[in-house]
């Protein structure tokens, strides 16, 4: 990579997210922040040292834009593959726009089931007519992934702010709808199958009773992952922002909407700062410098029990392994500055 903005040597950058590499436990990091702050380009970052002291690491992007394949410079889907350069570091990005199928085929793997017709047609019209069911179809595509536990830490690459606030309901609507529909089906239950007949099998071929029972069982799955979200030595929040009014309104707006969850989150990262030259005759750089740096202290004052990481504003785009790489460094290591 090419030069990063000067920093005097006083500002040299602390290694603060060195807490979340050190506490082995966590199992569940997401990062989040106001669109345009460098989400991707720390989750990416964060990822890489992860990889370096965790057996596997999955990264996973929710955000409809997908930019871990521009980050990464290789294409990524929705199924997990390895980063190119990496042996422990997997990455995927999720369709938003998943449906009730894929949610429901999520317990049944080659056995999954057709939803398409009959009494499958309608707890799908039901399962819809939940509020926030839509949306959480991309967390149903979450749970088949990592099922398995094969991967020791997942970093989640999160949508704009909203959206991720969203997300970190979805355990819980997901768990309601699937309650909801066993209700139903055990009040109804017995008078479908008195129409279906002995074998209990709907018009396309489907079990109720086998249908209901990986019903229960997804909800199981999604009834632990909403534990673990809730457990500060499983799961971790790294709120992103920038040195600006809106993004620091947004970041407090996000840590207390976290907070009313009970999910941890006691990590900063602030991005693209400058640092002027001392003595620098750019009326700009200094002014900016000048906005942030009042932004900064506010950030130290209100969140003074977090570990705030101060990241440099760069001259070059972050993009492919090497440049991550050594964009990572500094989230670890302490910067210094050129002479």
């Amino acid at each position: 990579m090419a030069s990063t903005a000067v920093i005097s040597t006083d500002d040299a950058l602390e290694p603060t997210l060195q807490s979340i590499l050190d506490q082995k436990t966590l199992r569940w990091i997401f990062v989040g922040g106001k669109g345009g702050v460098g989400k991707t380009t720390t989750s990416c970052s964060l990822a890489i040292q992860l990889a370096k002291v965790r057996r596997s690491v999955l990264l996973i992007s929710t955000d409809p834009a997908h930019n871990l394949s521009d980050a990464f410079s290789q294409k990524f889907g929705k199924e997990a593959r390895l980063v190119n350069g990496f042996d422990n570091l997997s990455a995927m990005e999720i369709d938003p726009n998943g449906s009730i199928q894929d949610l429901l085929a999520g317990q049944g793997g080659e056995e999954a089931t057709d939803m398409g017709g009959g009494m499958g047609g309608m707890m799908q019209d039901l399962a819809f007519a939940i509020p926030g069911i839509d949306e959480a179809m991309s967390f149903a595509e979450v749970l088949k992934q990592v099922k398995s536990l094969s991967y020791e830490t997942i970093i989640f690459d999160t949508a704009p702010t909203g959206h991720t606030l969203r997300f970190l309901q979805f355990p819980s609507v997901l768990e309601k709808a699937l309650a909801k529909i066993s209700q139903l089906s055990s009040q109804y239950g017995p008078l479908l199958n008195g129409f279906l007949g002995s074998n209990g099998a709907l018009p396309n071929g489907q079990n109720l009773n086998e249908m209901m029972e990986k019903l229960e069982g997804l909800r199981a799955t999604i009834s632990e992952v909403n534990t673990q979200f809730k457990d500060e030595n499983l799961t971790t929040f790294v709120c992103v922002c920038i040195a600006e009014f809106l993004s620091l309104y947004e970041t407090e707006r996000m840590i207390q909407e976290l907070a009313t969850y009970g999910i941890d989150t006691h990590c900063i990262v602030v991005n693209q700062l400058l640092f002027p030259k001392q003595g620098s005759q750019c009326d700009q750089c200094n002014a900016r410098r000048k906005m942030q740096k009042k932004y900064l202290d506010q950030i130290e004052e209100l969140y003074d029990e977090f570990n705030v990481v101060r990241m440099p504003l760069l001259v070059d785009e972050v993009r492919g392994k090497e440049r991550l790489e050594k964009f990572s460094d500094m989230l670890v290591n302490p910067y210094v500055p050129p002479e």
